[in-house]
């Protein structure tokens, strides 16, 4: 194994006078029209999966690399490709994969401690990037991802795909248009369910095949204080960013796009708590963001059903997970897969279908093979921007304190959009049986912040600025600056 430094040593002794000639930012090779791009895939024990297949699939695409800290998933995907007669080289670091010229591209699957970090060693090693979402773990790692694009001249697109989606993009034209009048606010809606992880009584083992310091990378190097070490590191805040940033995102992503609602928020105040699951995680189940642009926008996520003996999820206006757009002369309920535009007594208007944004991957081709980041559907500044509403939600309700629905109703502080939402979530935990006189809702900071510089002003700033980046362990360190 061997550090950052000693990689980019490495690399810069291996092209010699090709860097010389090309310049740090084009290390990887012009491609033509004709010209295969070469892909690797770090991280698909979930996610990274399907990415293998599907772009596998890509005319002009071969998978060449696989990069997965568990060697026993690397060895489950490698024989698929023996199986197909296909030839791939296998890796346990993605630093041995990066430091590979003839890798054009990385597809980045990896939990979410490892986004930002991992794409930037991917363009400073001369490599296009897809980074799955959320593109950063913290606000500040994510802006110096989106600086280490840049400065590199390298393709890097937000794994964010429902803006690929064909029904989304149609009614965004459609809206555009004026069709139903000024935009007035955005919801946000993932409803989900989920069990709680359970608890454990002491350290586990590290299953068989992992290597465990890989892993855990620019997080603290500390024992598995939990049943499953994949997935549910989603549910702690050292390596994941619950499901605010694990599926809400889509949402704030999608309502971001379709309101051309464009840069950073103006203040986010968030409410929620993890309710009726007895486990070891740490992040809310039941979370509901209050988002200031130039329009509200709403995001809410519930882990819980309906009620204890119904096994299906709330809904609001018929969606469980996808968006609101509500408008001076109707509103559009819809998401992955397109949606409808009703009119303001409820009636369907105009169905926009869709198909999942299952295009994403071939946009992020096709900006690679003409070098040109204009194309990108989801630019990893839009993914970055997201993000952050993601993190400033977190960090509000990290910075929160347990009170009483009471308060939040006797406060002159919500709209009412905000107010009705606050409600449903108060009937949603009675109906769960949820006691919420001995486990109170907390009430997240409201948080100012400077779009501009991001970072928070005014109060609990001060509080709130150490959550924009992280302490990083050597050698998995991001940067302070590119």
């Amino acid at each position: 194994m061997f550090t950052r430094r000693e990689f980019c040593r490495s690399t810069a002794a291996t092209l010699g006078a090709a860097a010389v000639s090309l310049g740090a930012a084009q290390w990887s090779r012009v491609l033509g029209a004709n010209d295969t791009i070469r892909v690797g895939i770090i991280g698909f024990n979930s996610k990274g999966a399907q990415h293998i297949d599907v772009f596998r699939s890509l005319p002009g695409v071969r998978v060449t690399a696989l990069c997965d800290v568990d060697q026993t998933i690397v060895d489950r995907e490698a024989a698929k490709f023996k199986e197909r007669g296909e030839e791939v080289t296998t890796f346990q670091d993605l630093r041995h994969l990066l430091d590979r010229q003839d890798i054009d591209a990385v597809v980045i699957a990896t939990p979410n401690h490892w986004h930002s970090l991992a794409a930037i060693w991917a363009v400073q090693s001369g490599k296009d990037v897809y980074v799955e979402k959320p593109i950063s773990h913290n606000i500040r790692e994510g802006r110096l991802l989106v600086e280490a694009a840049r400065k590199h001249h390298k393709i890097v697109q937000s794994g964010t795909q429902n803006r690929s989606d064909v029904g989304l993009r149609a009614f965004k034209d459609y809206l555009n248009e004026g069709h139903l009048g000024k935009v007035l606010w955005a919801h946000g809606i993932w409803f989900k369910l989920r069990s709680g992880i359970g608890r454990v009584n002491g350290p586990q083992a590290i299953p068989a095949g992992v290597d465990y310091n890989l892993w855990t990378g620019p997080a603290p190097l500390t024992p598995l204080m939990r049943a499953n070490l994949h997935y549910d590191w989603h549910w702690f805040w050292e390596t994941g960013n619950g499901d605010m940033a694990n599926i809400g995102v889509h949402q704030i992503d999608d309502c971001r796009f379709l309101c051309d609602l464009h840069g950073n928020p103006k203040r986010v105040i968030s409410l929620g708590e993890r309710w009726a699951f007895d486990d070891d995680g740490q992040t809310p189940n039941t979370h509901l963001a209050l988002v200031e642009y130039d329009i509200p926008l709403l995001i809410e996520t519930r882990n819980l059903p309906m009620s204890p003996t119904m096994n299906i999820e709330d809904h609001v206006r018929g969606v469980r997970m996808g968006n609101i757009i509500m408008c001076e002369n109707g509103y559009f309920a819809g998401g992955r897969g397109g949606g409808w535009v009703y009119d303001p007594a409820g009636t369907k208007v105009k169905q926009f279908p869709g198909d999942g944004g299952e295009g994403h991957a071939a946009n992020f081709i096709e900006a690679v093979r003409a070098r040109d980041a204009s194309l990108l559907h989801s630019d990893v500044e839009e993914g970055h921007f997201s993000a952050v509403v993601c993190h400033a939600a977190n960090i509000s309700y990290r910075l929160g304190k347990k009170s009483s629905f009471e308060e939040i109703e006797n406060s002159g502080d919500y709209s009412q959009e905000a107010r009705e939402r606050i409600t449903s979530m108060r009937e949603h935990l009675a109906a769960n049986q949820v006691d919420i006189a001995n486990r109170p809702v907390v009430i997240g900071a409201a948080l100012d912040f400077n779009p501009q510089e991001e970072q928070f002003v005014g109060p609990s700033s001060y509080e709130a600025n150490m959550f924009l980046f992280r302490n990083y362990r050597e050698p998995f360190v991001v940067p302070q600056s590119i």
